[in-house]
């Protein structure tokens, strides 16, 4: 989906669309890698000089509650935005260069069904994160 279509829905949800929330739907739009708010507002701040910090997580959580983008929790750093995907994927996520590859796969039916058998919890959804090196990371690795 693109930028254009993300600050139309924004619109359509009761959101003015200022040069500040255009910058930062642009850069999370844009990007192939999960960004960090902080890294959202140092890219945005280029595009748009008067952008602050609390705008650019004001417009997260929104993009965010319009499922247009997900919440990414990473091992040794703080949570990160990527563009949400389309129907139920699961994701991965590079260590070294944060790129993110969005992969289907329901094959979890059996260990959901053991856990929700062994915890008593009826389990209504789930999201799998997976953490790695890409192809690109393993490459300059070896050099």
């Amino acid at each position: 989906m693109s930028a254009e279509a993300w600050l139309h829905q924004l619109q359509q949800s009761g959101y003015r669309l200022t040069a500040a929330r255009r910058a930062v739907v642009e850069t999370v739009a844009g990007s192939l890698r999960a960004i960090t708010p902080l890294q959202v507002y140092d890219t945005a701040r280029r595009r748009h000089r008067g952008l602050g910090l609390v705008s650019v997580y004001r417009t997260l959580e929104r993009l965010e509650e319009l499922g247009l983008v997900q919440r990414v929790h990473q091992p040794e750093s703080c949570q990160a935005f990527v563009p949400a995907s389309r129907g139920h994927q699961h994701l991965l996520i590079c260590r070294e260069c944060g790129r993110t590859t969005h992969f289907e796969g329901d094959d979890l039916q059996p260990l959901i069904h053991s856990i929700s058998r062994r915890t008593g919890y009826e389990i209504a959804e789930h999201w799998l994160q997976l953490f790695g090196l890409c192809e690109d990371c393993q490459s300059r690795g070896k050099h």
